[in-house]
């Protein structure tokens, strides 16, 4: 009896096993099923998981088809389809991964379905001669299946200093089919953000191939301003141009506490480091001696967070998808790991709400999808971080 048992026992076992391979497999296939309904002041939520197992992704852009692309600090640009599976898209030249530096922003250029172009813009850190210093950068290739082909570099800022961080590096396109770049203070000296013969600290405008725009607001200057579109700016994080209105915003982090939220007008001072609410980040001080918490010629944001939000990625919702929703802002937050609902009345900010804090971990960017729904992706490490949906719970 009990050898007769064994046999049995043995002889199911590898069908088991074929079957759990089978699920396994299965499950690759369609990704993560994880999701969570959750309630909020107006409408509740479904948070799910659509793709899971990535290193510190940083920026996304959905293609024409429904796929999304999603970079990771470390080099790899992905391809992550509706199901969560992934393929790696070859052809990203060597980043400098170090720091706060690697691949970062990635952004379609408008005509990218059109005949001859299939243009993907993306930013990154590239290393000096020395191996030591690096320099933010904008580059684009082709995408051919899973491979940038014609890859060429646009635009690299002018100077490469230590230490890593502070590339800032966001991308967004204008309705004239200019393109908005951000380049961080870069760290080590913020007085830089208002020299506007140095490309840190600033918002600059190019046309697609990286030449100046003849309407630049410093373009008659004999310097690197020609670039410039705004300075005072230490790191931008979430660049957004609103769908309805043309207008641009963005989040930037301050030292400690002094997060911004800004509308960018061309031209405009945001300050850094001569203006901020923030503090220095050992003393609790005053950032600089000579800091002030506002001045003329300087643009008060429309949100100083302090204690700060930590902000990453922005959208703006300006359909119906999330009826209660419609018009306000969403900013992620990496160290308060949520998104912000911001709320406008009359141009002016009236009403903050926390959305999924804690759920997901760090979040590092935000995109609408094709239907409507906010695409977000985590900044934990490890192979921990993933895409994440958020749309109407039924």
């Amino acid at each position: 009896m009990t050898r007769s048992t064994n046999r049995s026992t043995n002889e199911v076992r590898p069908t088991a096993l074929a079957a759990l391979a089978a699920l396994l497999a299965v499950l690759l296939v369609v990704g993560p099923t994880r999701a969570e309904t959750l309630r909020t002041e107006y409408q509740p939520i479904e948070l799910e998981a659509v793709a899971e197992g990535l290193n510190h992704p940083w920026g996304m852009a959905f293609l024409p088809d429904g796929e999304l692309l999603v970079t990771e600090r470390g080099g790899r640009l992905l391809r992550v389809a509706p199901d969560g599976s992934m393929s790696e898209i070859a052809g990203v030249p060597e980043v400098a991964a170090r720091g706060q530096g690697g691949l970062l922003d990635v952004a379609l250029h408008p005509d990218f379905e059109q005949d001859g172009n299939g243009w993907v813009y993306f930013t990154w850190s590239q290393a000096g001669p020395d191996g030591v210093n690096s320099a933010t950068t904008l580059s684009r290739g082709r995408l051919d299946g899973d491979v940038l082909v014609d890859v060429e570099q646009v635009f690299i800022q002018d100077r490469f200093s230590t230490p890593g961080r502070h590339y800032a590096g966001r991308l967004a396109w204008l309705p004239d089919g200019t393109l908005l770049l951000s380049i961080g203070d870069r760290g080590a000296e913020p007085r830089r953000a208002q020299d506007l013969a140095d490309h840190a600290g600033k918002l600059l405008r190019l046309n697609a191939d990286g030449t100046v725009p003849a309407d630049n607001p410093f373009v008659d200057r004999d310097d690197d301003a020609a670039e410039v579109w705004t300075y005072g700016n230490r790191n931008i994080q979430g660049l957004v141009v609103h769908p309805t209105t043309g207008e641009v915003w963005s989040v930037e982090h301050g030292p400690r506490g002094g997060d911004e939220l800004n509308r960018m007008e061309p031209g405009s001072n945001y300050g850094w480091p001569v203006v901020s609410l923030g503090r220095d980040y050992r003393t609790g001080e005053r950032f600089l001696e000579d800091t002030q918490r506002s001045m003329d010629g300087v643009v008060d944001p429309y949100i100083d967070w302090t204690p700060g939000l930590h902000p990453s990625g922005l959208v703006v919702l300006t359909d119906d998808t999330f009826p209660a929703w419609q018009g306000n802002f969403l900013a992620g937050g990496l160290a308060t790991e949520q998104v912000r609902r911001i709320v406008f009345e009359d141009g002016e900010v009236v009403h903050e709400e926390r959305l999924i804090q804690g759920k997901v971990g760090r979040v590092r960017d935000l995109e609408i999808g094709p239907e409507g729904f906010v695409y977000l992706v985590t900044d934990n490490g490890e192979n921990a971080d993933g895409v994440w949906r958020i749309r109407p719970a039924d």
